[in-house]
């Protein structure tokens, strides 16, 4: 994986060269550096990276365009990993409203979105609001994914562990119970908290 950042380097030195630093393309390019970084640990040169396409994109496509909603997600991802919970939740939450207001509250963006918040609440020790946007984000997947869809069950995960730190001992073992059961044959999936990707 680490030999995929120079390629997407160089990809993206192209396109700034004939395209431009702000072209479109050029920023996706940049996107998908920001990403490889991110899945490489190098958390802290991922967020500048995605800062800086963040701005380009708030500039050339405007605020509420999907792929400058995409690298706000991006970069609320970042903050999180960081630690920097505060930060990510007041730009996941502006994120999740503009999602909300352009794809709707079922698309799975939008949904992607409303886990990272949930989480950032979690972190920030708010459980009961981190509960019912993670309610609220399982019922939506369960509807539009379906209950076996690995993101419902990291939804459910998510609420187990909203649960438990409620003091909900008894519902946070039902719930991690159904999502073991139903991830049996499919594998174990890393916790969602945005992936970065939406």
């Amino acid at each position: 994986m680490r030999r995929a950042v120079p390629l997407f380097e160089r990809v993206l030195a192209g396109r700034r060269r004939v395209l431009g630093d702000d072209h479109p393309d050029t920023l996706t390019s940049r996107n998908s550096v920001a990403a490889y970084l991110r899945k490489l640990g190098e958390i802290q040169a991922a967020r500048e990276v995605d800062e800086d396409t963040l701005a380009r994109r708030r500039r050339v496509l405007g605020a509420d365009h999907p792929a400058t909603l995409t690298s706000q997600n991006n970069l609320g991802l970042d903050l999180t990993r960081l630690g920097m919970h505060q930060a990510a939740r007041e730009l996941d939450a502006g994120t999740l409203a503009r999602r909300r207001k352009i794809h709707g509250d079922d698309h799975p963006w939008t949904l992607i979105t409303a886990s990272n918040l949930a989480f950032d609440l979690r972190r920030l020790g708010e459980a009961e609001a981190a509960r019912d946007l993670d309610a609220d984000t399982l019922a939506r997947r369960r509807r539009v994914l379906g209950d076996d869809h690995p993101q419902t069950l990291n939804s459910a995960r998510n609420l187990a562990d909203d649960l438990e730190q409620l003091g909900d001992h008894h519902a946070a073992g039902a719930l991690r119970a159904e999502v073991k059961r139903r991830r049996s044959g499919q594998g174990e999936a890393a916790p969602d908290n945005g992936g970065g990707h939406a």
